[in-house]
């Protein structure tokens, strides 16, 4: 490993003058919780140093500091409740010889005629609605506002039409799926039923983007709501799709929540720990793109998008309006005003989103300031001097007299005016 030189007889007592240097092909190689997970790193060509005492009045200050007792605390809280849930989770586990199943069942389906109607297809899914609570609160409410659920291969999953007062679901997927797509949709429809369904292009361009992110983040709320409903209500596999999809980790985080606490379901613990897990996932990437590709194709305008004030009061009470449930606590209005201003929930963390949304900006105050201008130039056009009318006068026939001129003269009038 290492070249050494030495001086003198080494076989006796006298002192031996050792040179180590490492070699260029020289490695060392180490292993974390008994594995290798690489085979060999560069260490450097200084010696390392070795302390023979241990700090212990520094590590007993660290020990005190009560910013690392808190986090001690959410650390040990957040583990309990993680070991909570894992004990559940292991029901949901999928084997790889279940996945091959699944998929020689969608081979069969898709080569297979229809056997069950559109009627049984939509009695089924009303049955499974009908055992959640939230999910059965949202059709009794869209039954209210004469709002029809239906089956069409017409949408790409489901769709909420408002001219037409209908929710349409794809007709042609698992019973699964058409129930999650259909709790997504009934909150949609419940959102513009309670004044929370506005545009967020209607926004100034930065209160859009929060509004928007927060509509579609309540959406992913009411959709793992109602599978844990429908999963105690003996629906295994409606949790089972949340486990295995992209959207476990928000399902995870609400049922953590839930399984520590119950109350948390109804004074909005949960559901607000869906709302902030779904900020700090890349879903907000998604969003924006979506919703600047539309900002981008604007041409009109909108009417409160040039009111950065009016746009900041109407966002709060949208994102007020936005946690409201059937039954429970709204899950929102506690933590509004730290949603309008931290930057987890209000800053465009991708690069070319932000980059958009700043000409988009820049583009609008442009259009302001350049009509500022052709005002101000037609306001100099206009005539400089003002024509005043003067009220007339009256001639009075006692201040006229008459000259005469002998000869071959002239008769002239001489008349002085007078007012009256």
């Amino acid at each position: 490993m290492d070249n050494t030189t030495g001086a003198g007889d080494t076989g006796g007592t006298q002192d031996t003058e050792l040179q180590i240097w490492p070699q260029a092909v020289c490695r060392f190689a180490y292993t974390l919780n008994n594995s290798q997970p690489v085979r060999c790193t560069w260490i450097s060509d200084q010696p390392l140093f070795y302390t023979d005492f241990d700090e212990v009045e520094e590590d007993d200050f660290l020990l005190d500091d009560p910013v690392l007792q808190a986090l001690e605390r959410d650390i040990a809280d957040l583990r309990e409740k993680a070991n909570a849930y894992d004990k559940i989770a292991k029901d949901f586990e999928i084997s790889e010889t279940a996945k091959m199943d699944l998929f020689c069942l969608d081979a069969q389906s898709i080569c297979a005629p229809a056997v069950s109607s559109s009627e049984d297809k939509l009695e089924s899914l009303f049955s499974m609605i009908k055992d959640s609570r939230l999910a059965s609160q949202y059709l009794s409410f869209a039954q209210l506002n004469n709002i029809e659920l239906r089956l069409s291969n017409q949408v790409m999953d489901a769709a909420y039409d408002r001219e037409s007062r209908l929710i349409l679901v794809r007709e042609d997927m698992d019973l699964v799926d058409q129930t999650l797509l259909a709790a997504r949709e009934l909150r949609r429809m419940y959102q513009h039923r309670h004044g929370a369904g506005l545009h967020p292009l209607a926004l100034h361009p930065d209160f859009a983007v929060l509004v928007n992110r927060a509509q579609t983040a309540d959406l992913a709320v009411s959709m793992v709501r109602v599978a844990w409903e429908l999963q105690l209500a003996g629906h295994k596999d409606v949790w089972a799709r949340i486990e295995h999809s992209p959207t476990a980790d928000l399902g995870r985080a609400f049922a953590r929540e839930a399984i520590t606490d119950f109350r948390s379901i109804q004074n909005g613990t949960a559901a607000r720990t869906i709302f902030e897990s779904w900020f700090l996932s890349e879903r907000c990437r998604k969003a924006d793109r979506l919703l600047i590709q539309q900002m981008l194709a604007d041409y009109q305008g909108y009417s409160f998008s040039d009111n950065i004030e009016a746009s900041r009061v109407i966002a709060i009470d949208l994102i007020k309006a936005l946690g409201s449930m059937p039954f429970g606590q709204n899950y929102t209005e506690s933590v509004v005003s730290q949603i309008m201003v931290d930057p987890i929930f209000t800053d465009v963390r991708d690069r070319s989103n932000a980059n958009f949304l700043w000409f988009i900006k820049f583009e609008r105050s442009f259009a302001e300031a350049e009509k500022e201008v052709s005002t101000k130039k037609e306001a100099k056009k206009q005539a400089k001097a003002q024509i005043l009318e003067f009220p007339q006068r009256k001639i009075t026939q006692s201040s006229v007299a008459r000259a005469v001129v002998k000869g071959n003269g002239q008769v002239v009038e001489l008349s002085r005016v007078g007012q009256d």
